[in-house]
C-alpha cells in the first residue's frame, strides 16, 4: 500500500510552498486580487504536483541509476501509480481552474498544463528545457491574472481580461527569469557544473532582483534584496566549488528563496501586507525542504 509520506516525496510536496505566489504575484499586477484568487492558487499548486509526478514516473528509469532512493526506483511507488497521480492532478487542476475562473482561467491553465507535460516528456534534457520550465512559471503567473482586473477604476467596469494579462507580463517574465537560472542549475546536480555556469546564472539573478523592485518602497526592496542575498550566496558558493553537493544546494535555495521574490512583486504592485505574507513562505519552505527534499 502506498504511504502518504512516499507520495509526499513523489510530488516534493514542501516545494510547492513556493507555487501559490506566482498566482498572487499575477494577480495583484493585474489588479485582480478577488475571492477566486485562492482557487487558483489552488489549482496552481495541483499542477505543480501533477508535472513533479510525471517528471519521476518520466525519469524512472534514469533514477534508478542517479538516485535509486527516490520513490519509483526504491519499489515504494509503482510506476502505473505515479502516472495515475500525475493525469488525476492534472485533471483536478483543470477542473479547479474552469470552477473559479471559467474559460478565461481555463484558456491559461490549459497551456500551462501541456507546457508542464511537455516539459516532463519531451524538452527537460534538450537545449530547450531552461526555457521550457521558464515557460510553465511564467503561464502560472498569467494564471492569476486570467480572470481580469476585479474592477476598473472609480468603481467604473472593469477592463477587459486581456489588459489584465498585459499588466501582469512583467511580473511574469521576472519570475521566468529567475525560473531558467534554477533549471539551468538543476541540470548538473548530478555532474557538477563548470564555473561558466553559476556566473551566468549569477548576473541573472542580479537582474531578476533589480527587476523586481519597481519605484523605491521598503517592502519589496527588502524582499528583493532578501532573495537576492540568499539565493545569490549559494550561487557564490557554486562558484567556488562547482560540486554536485554545491550545485543541489543553489537548486535548492533557488525553490525554497522564490516566495520572497514573488512577494516583492506583489508588494510591488501595491499588495504590501500581502506581499509579507507571500514571502513567509520561504524560511518555512526551508524547514521543511530538511525533511523532503524539493529537488
Amino acid at each position: 500500500m502506498t504511504r502518504l509520506a512516499d507520495l509526499a516525496e513523489l510530488v516534493r510536496a514542501p516545494a510547492a510552498l513556493s507555487v501559490p505566489g506566482d498566482v498572487l504575484s499575477g494577480a495583484a499586477a493585474a489588479g485582480a486580487l478577488d475571492r477566486r484568487t485562492p482557487a487558483l492558487a489552488g489549482a496552481s499548486v495541483l499542477l505543480y504536483w501533477a508535472g513533479m509526478a510525471a517528471n519521476d514516473w518520466a525519469d524512472r528509469r534514469l533514477d534508478a541509476v542517479e538516485r535509486p532512493e527516490r520513490p519509483i526506483p526504491s519499489g515504494r511507488i509503482r510506476p502505473a501509480t505515479a502516472l495515475g497521480v500525475a493525469v488525476g492532478l492534472t485533471a483536478a487542476g483543470l477542473a479547479v481552474a474552469g470552477a473559479a475562473g471559467g474559460r478565461r482561467a481555463t484558456a491559461v491553465a490549459v497551456p500551462l498544463a501541456a507546457t508542464i507535460w511537455g516539459y516532463d516528456l519531451l524538452a527537460k534534457n534538450t537545449a530547450a528545457g531552461p526555457a521550457v520550465m521558464a515557460a510553465c512559471r511564467g503561464l502560472d503567473v498569467l494564471l492569476g491574472a486570467s480572470v481580469g482586473p476585479a474592477r476598473g477604476r472609480g468603481g467604473r467596469e472593469a477592463p477587459p481580461a486581456a489588459r489584465g494579462l498585459v499588466r501582469a507580463l512583467p511580473a511574469a517574465l521576472t519570475v521566468a527569469a529567475h525560473t531558467w537560472t534554477v533549471t539551468a542549475l538543476s541540470r548538473r546536480e548530478v555532474s557538477g557544473a563548470d564555473r561558466r555556469l553559476p556566473r551566468a546564472t549569477l548576473a541573472g539573478t542580479a537582474l531578476v532582483a533589480a527587476t523586481a523592485l519597481g519605484r523605491p518602497d521598503p517592502v519589496p526592496v527588502a524582499l528583493a534584496a532578501g532573495y537576492a542575498g540568499r539565493y545569490g550566496a549559494a550561487q557564490a558558493r557554486v562558484l567556488a566549488d562547482p560540486s554536485p553537493a554545491r550545485v543541489r544546494a543553489a537548486v535548492g535555495a533557488g525553490i525554497t528563496g522564490l516566495p520572497a521574490l514573488q512577494g516583492a512583486l506583489t508588494a510591488r504592485a501595491g499588495a504590501r501586507l500581502l506581499g509579507l505574507a507571500v514571502a513567509a513562505a520561504a524560511p518555512l519552505g526551508r524547514r521543511l525542504a530538511r525533511l523532503i527534499s524539493p529537488t
